[in-house]
């Protein structure tokens, strides 16, 4: 079953390789999609593919990078087809 979520991971999660190595694990779970930081601090991802590979991005998320300390982590399914066709740091 295809998935597609959008998450917002607050806490200290910018400047710690967050959005890197959340490229790193989305594509070894062959994801779509896309990760940024926010102005506020957060950082936001889209995730698309399968929805196990899904739920196992969504729950890396609640850890992240070693040197991320997350606090909280938002997820919004959302219906729709498809966006991406790779996974990529936004700016």
């Amino acid at each position: 079953m295809i998935a597609r979520a959008r998450v917002r991971v607050t806490g200290r999660v910018q400047g710690v390789f967050y959005r890197q190595s959340t490229v790193e694990m989305a594509r070894q779970l062959g994801l779509d999609g896309w990760v940024r930081n926010l102005p506020d601090g957060s950082v936001e991802a889209l995730f698309e593919g399968e929805k196990t590979a899904v739920d196992q991005a969504i729950a890396w998320c609640r850890q992240g990078p070693p040197r991320a300390a997350v606090d909280e982590v938002t997820v919004e399914w959302l219906d729709g087809p498809m966006e991406c066709s790779d996974f990529a740091t936004r700016h």
